[in-house]
């Protein structure tokens, strides 16, 4: 079955040795070169990552790696809010797709009086007034159009945008407050933000739908969009492109507002579970799932 297939996969995959004797989890490896250079450090979607590594029955990580990893993350107060540093939207969105992270907290989370949920709600908020302070007055930006994550976006080599005097950066990972920015937004990561902060992320996406209705086709939204680059039609910059690692962001944060199915389910994925308490998760459904396991 595909849930035996699966699970086989997993109990083969080599956490420790994917450490390369270092502290954290590389990033890569390669035939030609072996591994990459750079490791999981710093605030990421890699929270699922090393769930699932620490709560392996097979090969897990060193005890010591997931705390080595929060000791690389960067704790900021940017707009008067004081939040887990992560610029790109996307960084505070996947692994929560996976994971229900309301009212669990791992050390550092607890030393901050804080958790992981409560900090992508944050996020959104610093997203909102960066968008509406818009320091490099891109048109469109503001507290109802905002949206800065890894997404597609117009490049210099295209013809169509070839007198355009700021650079652009094709795909890219954009984000708050220190970009790279180019005029770029992601409706997806707007709607993905839903479970953290529904009001703010219903508004913006129906102020984006009413300025700006192309970015909505056959009941998709695009990619990404760049009201900075009109055509002579007056649209906006519009991605050709549907990718489903958009399109299944969506369908996950919008069925975990809607009933916490997802959540509900990995809750019962013991290695996940697992894998939370040995990296020093506490408190909420774990202490329920902790309760039902005795």
């Amino acid at each position: 079955s595909d849930v035996c297939s699966s699970d086989l996969l997993y109990r083969r995959v080599d956490w420790r040795w994917a450490q390369d004797g270092g502290p954290t989890i590389r990033q890569g490896w390669k035939p030609e070169c072996g591994f990459l250079h750079y490791g999981w450090e710093g605030y990421s979607e890699a929270i699922l990552l090393y769930a699932l590594a620490a709560g392996s029955p097979t090969h897990r990580i060193t005890d010591d790696c997931y705390k080595e990893w929060t000791a690389t993350y960067q704790w900021e107060n940017l707009y008067d809010q004081d939040y887990l540093y992560a610029g790109p939207l996307f960084v505070h969105h996947f692994s929560h797709a996976w994971i229900d992270f309301r009212g669990i907290h791992d050390h550092f989370m607890h030393e901050k009086r804080s958790d992981y949920f409560e900090n992508s709600r944050r996020a959104t908020l610093v997203q909102r007034e960066y968008a509406r302070i818009n320091p490099h007055e891109f048109a469109g930006y503001g507290e109802n159009c905002w949206g800065l994550s890894a997404c597609d976006g117009p490049s210099d080599d295209q013809p169509d945008v070839a007198n355009e005097e700021r650079r652009l950066f094709g795909y890219a990972a954009r984000g708050v407050p220190y970009g790279p920015d180019d005029g770029t937004l992601s409706p997806p990561s707007i709607l993905a933000s839903l479970p953290f902060a529904p009001d703010i992320a219903l508004g913006t996406l129906r102020h984006v739908l009413g300025h700006y209705p192309e970015v909505l086709h056959q009941d998709r939204l695009a990619a990404s969009f760049n009201p900075s680059l009109a055509g002579d039609d007056g649209r906006a910059w519009v991605s050709p492109g549907h990718y489903g690692l958009d399109q299944g962001i969506v369908l996950m944060m919008i069925e975990n507002f809607r009933s916490g199915r997802p959540w509900q389910w990995m809750r019962r994925c013991q290695a996940i579970v697992d894998g939370l308490h040995r990296a020093g998760f506490r408190d909420g459904w774990l202490a329920d799932a902790a309760e039902d396991a005795r």
